[in-house]
């Protein structure tokens, strides 16, 4: 039989797992609420003014070719450069084991040399593997070229989670999204919100979640 004192001091454990469960979902509610409005607004606002270059974040290349997103990442980077917001363009991002030795960084460069824009106005970056890394490959980029102001351009979801990788690694930049490409699916959005949510977060831990990081980006690479 179970004495009083023990089911008063079990039921108050009880009490105070509950509270601290209902604490820590607060906390977490109210995180992932704040950096959904952070990604929200940045992908809404197009900052592109004078620079000194144009950054053009990479995604999936087939056989050579952009894809649909890439595409219209580098289409917009054209118009920004047509407009004269910076005289670079940079483009980056490495291949894959699949990739027969093109690069997105490769693809990229070659579609701005198609559309108008000189050779020795673009600079393309050839060895990051995912977000990460293209912070890191262009802010070497700007400290040996000596840029200052950079127009970041990808996705508007992914804008702020670059934005925040630029400023700590030390670069100023000004987002700029690219524009949408057919309909996107209800569905479709709230996948990259989730996405950029948790990646956004996982960079905030210091989780170094590679594996994730390359899966949820591949999944945006279609």
């Amino acid at each position: 039989m179970t004495s009083p004192i023990r089911s008063t001091r079990s039921r108050a454990s009880g009490n105070f797992l509950r509270r601290v469960i209902g604490v820590v979902l607060l906390v977490a509610l109210g995180w992932f609420g704040w950096v959904y409005l952070q990604i929200d607004m940045v992908a809404r606002e197009d900052h592109a003014q004078a620079a000194d270059a144009i950054a053009v974040f990479g995604a999936a290349e087939y056989s050579g070719h952009p894809s649909p997103v890439l595409h219209a990442r580098l289409d917009h980077a054209v118009a920004l450069y047509k407009r004269q917001i910076a005289p670079l363009v940079i483009t980056l991002g490495g291949g894959g084991d699949k990739d027969s030795g093109t690069t997105e960084g490769g693809v990229g460069r070659d579609y701005l040399l198609a559309n108008g824009v000189p050779y020795d106005k673009i600079v393309a970056e050839t060895r990051s593997v995912d977000t990460e890394q293209q912070v890191q490959r262009l802010a070497a980029i700007a400290q040996a070229d000596g840029l200052e102001k950079i127009v970041v351009v990808s996705d508007g979801t992914h804008l702020f989670r670059i934005r925040e990788l630029c400023r700590s690694a030390g670069l100023n930049v000004y987002t700029s999204p690219r524009p949408s490409v057919g309909h996107v699916s209800d569905f479709e959005m709230l996948r990259r919100y989730v996405h950029e949510m948790l990646s956004y977060t996982s960079m905030r831990l210091n989780l170094h979640a590679s594996w994730m990081h390359r899966w949820l980006e591949n999944k945006d690479e279609l």
